[in-house]
């Protein structure tokens, strides 16, 4: 209990909300597409790699955003970066509603929805920035449980596509939105601590240390999982299942509830028992997931084996942004415009990896084995790792990892920079 009141009295909580709140409906939008995949599939008869390349766009598009957003965010601060991301998120949304009238269109408005994908790169560098990094963790895993946003579409759409159409549909997601610029813009406000804008060679000297890789590769799956799946999941439930869109809809969202509120749980975790352990857990728990998806089970068995998964991954996503601020002190906000890049593209190359195998092979088997693969490797990758960032970190950075320190470096200092 000392521990949470310590992290109340340490940032600005309306500034936390705000960063929620734009996370939220930002993730509404950015997934908007997957619930809506089987009318708009339906609508223009679509192929099921197809299906699978229209729900995955609006992620490629996030990846691309999210460098852009990261780059604003240190430059102009993350408050005027994420009202302007809103703003141009009405954009996509009103052509959706109004001009988009072929699968091409839609698959060019799903570049734009990447605006939305793209607010983790302002969202979570407003909200860490208030807190001291014993606190970081927490804080941005608050703040990440805005993907909650996506309960609001698979939940929604599809019984407002019923009931008033599809299309209109982006009309009405519109308003949210609108709302929630007017509440940033009046509760949110900058860090006082002191932006430096950071040139591009900075993020090119970034890549040369393996750690952003790592972290990128990590987060590819964590996020992207989650990402991917909230996207595509009713378009695999009603495929796979033979369910109704609102059916498939109720499903989706019913899975996406353990992953999408666990995400600061796995902040606070990570901040109590470091984020390494966690990873190791739920890296684990993910891969024998996936294995027994893997075997299309009846649609109970699935269900639930799906909510474990996507609890392993919220946790997951929360764990990994715990690790970023121990590893790049100073470069929080770079680093989450790289990984949450990263993270975007994986969550792009799991829907369209989904389509085209099931086109293929007639079975979504063996996308789900190759999923588990690399959620395997990822395991293998950490399990080595313990020993090199317990030799390379310096060693409070390493104790609050969970890898511990056995040999200390002066503060501040890391050997693979």
């Amino acid at each position: 209990m000392s521990s949470l009141t310590s992290f109340r009295k340490a940032g600005h909580a309306p500034t936390l909300v705000s960063a929620f709140l734009y996370f939220d409906v930002s993730f509404m939008v950015w997934v908007i597409l997957g619930p809506l995949g089987p009318f708009i599939a339906e609508a223009y008869k679509l192929s099921a790699a197809q299906k699978g390349f229209l729900t995955a766009v609006p992620l490629l598009g996030g990846s691309f955003f999210r460098l852009i957003l990261g780059w604003a965010t240190e430059r102009f601060g993350a408050r005027r970066t994420a009202l302007t991301g809103l703003a141009l998120t009405l954009i996509p949304l009103t052509a959706g509603w109004r001009f988009a009238n072929s699968y091409a269109n839609f698959l060019e408005l799903g570049v734009l929805l990447g605006i939305s994908g793209a607010s983790f790169a302002a969202a979570l560098p407003l909200a860490s920035g208030w807190y001291p990094p014993e606190h970081q963790g927490l804080a941005m895993g608050i703040a990440g449980a805005g993907n909650s946003g996506t309960l609001l579409s698979t939940l929604l759409a599809p019984r407002l596509a019923e009931a008033v159409g599809w299309r209109n549909v982006f009309a009405i997601a519109a308003v949210p939105v609108a709302v929630v610029w007017i509440f940033f813009f009046l509760a949110a406000k900058d860090s006082p601590a002191a932006r430096v804008p950071k040139k591009w060679a900075e993020y090119v000297a970034l890549f040369k240390i393996s750690d952003t890789a790592w972290f990128c590769f990590l987060y590819a799956l964590t996020f992207g999982g989650f990402s991917g799946l909230a996207s595509y999941l009713s378009i695999f439930f009603r495929d796979q299942y033979h369910l109704s869109k609102i059916q498939a809809g109720d499903l989706t969202t019913f899975v996406l509830v353990f992953g999408s509120f666990l995400r600061p749980v796995g902040g606070m975790l990570a901040d109590r028992m470091g984020g390494h352990r966690i990873l190791l857990v739920l890296f684990s728990a993910a891969t024998v997931s996936l294995c027994a998806i893997a075997t299309l089970p009846v649609i109970g068995v699935a269900v639930a084996v799906f909510a474990l998964l996507m609890a392993m991954l919220g946790v997951g996503n929360g764990s990994i942004f715990q690790l970023v601020p121990q590893r790049f002190p100073g470069r929080v906000g770079m680093m989450t415009g790289l990984v949450g890049a990263a993270g975007g593209l994986g969550g792009f190359m799991l829907p369209s990896l989904l389509g085209v195998v099931k086109e293929g092979t007639g079975a979504f088997s063996t996308g789900f084995a190759a999923i588990a693969g690399l959620f395997m490797s990822a395991l293998a990758a950490l399990f080595y790792h313990k020993g090199v960032w317990r030799r390379t970190w310096p060693a409070e950075a390493a104790a609050r990892a969970g890898v511990s320190a056995s040999a200390t470096l002066p503060a501040g200092v890391y050997a693979a920079d």
